[in-house]
């Protein structure tokens, strides 16, 4: 056997994404670079890993076996690595934080000067929905969680970062347009929401529920962006944190409608389980934050 590091990792990719194109892009490579080391790895087995009907890829009891094996030895390595890192004295390890879809307009900003700082840090961010990054905690899977309301059935420990504030927005063009009393908004117009279980969407079916609002037909998005995107292009109405539209509304895109009871204030928190060992990056992470987070609002988030 003669399989490289290089091969079991494409490999690897290949399984969790599903695809040999996805993996390439994820790898940052070419869909034939990827094909190649796929067949030299195979070349060395007996036993086929994969099996490709159509245009999907399907992994064989014998390469998810193999993937396993993959999988902890490419850990190994980076242990070994990480090792080396911290007997020269740096901070290694890894990082990993799930982030709710919003929140990728405010981590970056807490991330970058840390992990530029700490090179032997393997950072991850998966920026995707609350019932995920919930999940995520729940089974332990991440060190940290970016949310704006925290799950009550979990016992949390958090860092307030800064507030969120959600609006009542329209795109501008169809806010000129719009006749009537602001106040038939919610009776008479289009109204976009996030997908179930969002808290931007909670937070506006609590606001409509309290404003005694008749339930309509509703439009469904499933990230901020798209959400964002279709207000702009005058879909309809929908109650958006500025976090993520601020430059929208500075572009003139998105106009910011005036509403008694809003904007809702609830506030971005950094949270991870009171149960978990933090590793030395984890640890070292929040005191970075303990330590820096108001010059970061400032410099980035004065606006808020």
């Amino acid at each position: 056997m003669k399989y490289t590091l290089h091969q079991l990792k494409v490999f690897l990719e290949i399984v969790d994404e599903g695809s040999i194109t996805k993996a390439a892009e994820s790898l940052f490579l070419t869909q034939p670079a990827v094909s190649i080391q796929l067949k030299k790895l195979q070349d060395q087995f007996p036993i086929p890993l994969i099996e490709i009907i159509g245009r999907r890829v399907y992994v064989t009891t014998f390469g998810r076996e193999i993937a396993e094996a993959a999988r902890k030895i490419l850990e190994e390595i980076s242990a070994i690595d990480h090792k080396i890192n911290q007997y020269q004295g740096k901070l290694a390890g890894d990082l990993t934080i799930s982030v709710v879809s919003t929140g990728k307009y405010l981590m970056p900003y807490y991330l970058s000067h840390f992990v530029n700082t700490h090179p032997g840090i393997d950072f991850s961010m998966d920026v995707t929905n609350k019932l995920k990054v919930v999940e995520d905690l729940e089974e332990n899977r991440v060190d940290f969680a970016l949310v704006s309301v925290l799950p009550d059935h979990l016992s949390l420990e958090r860092l307030p970062l800064i507030k969120n504030s959600l609006y009542l927005v329209a795109g501008t063009e169809r806010e000129k347009s719009r006749k009537g009393n602001k106040a038939l908004i919610f009776q008479e117009q289009p109204l976009l929401f996030r997908e179930r279980g969002s808290a931007t969407r909670n937070a506006m079916e609590t606001f409509m529920q309290n404003i005694h609002a008749p339930t309509r037909k509703k439009i469904v998005l499933t990230s901020n962006e798209a959400l964002k995107q279709a207000v702009i292009a005058g879909l309809g109405y929908s109650i958006m944190p500025m976090i993520g539209i601020r430059n929208a509304v500075d572009q003139e895109d998105i106009t910011v409608i005036p509403y008694k009871g809003l904007p809702i204030h609830t506030q971005w928190n950094l949270v991870w389980l009171k149960r978990k060992k933090l590793s030395p990056v984890a640890l070292a992470f929040i005191d970075y934050l303990n330590q820096e987070k108001e010059a970061i609002k400032a410099k980035y988030f004065d606006w808020v």
